[in-house]
């Protein structure tokens, strides 16, 4: 899976659950209500001041480790 700012929180998730601790480090601890799954991680970072290039370059990473 390639994230992008456009990327859905649930999509994410559904492809590894493991990333749900990404989003906890960084205040996000509302991933499991329904309303922000359905937000992009764009949308996410903006509401929690994150800088969504520093969270994206970190799921990729995960992604591209799980795949390695």
């Amino acid at each position: 899976m390639t994230v992008t700012k456009n990327t859905l929180i649930i999509d994410v998730l559904r492809a590894d659950m493991e990333t749900a601790q990404y989003f906890f480090d960084i205040g996000m601890h509302c991933v499991g209500c329904p309303s922000s799954r359905g937000e992009s991680i764009e949308m996410a970072c903006m509401v929690h001041g994150v800088d969504v290039d520093e969270l994206i370059a970190k799921l990729n990473a995960h992604f591209e480790a799980k795949n390695a």
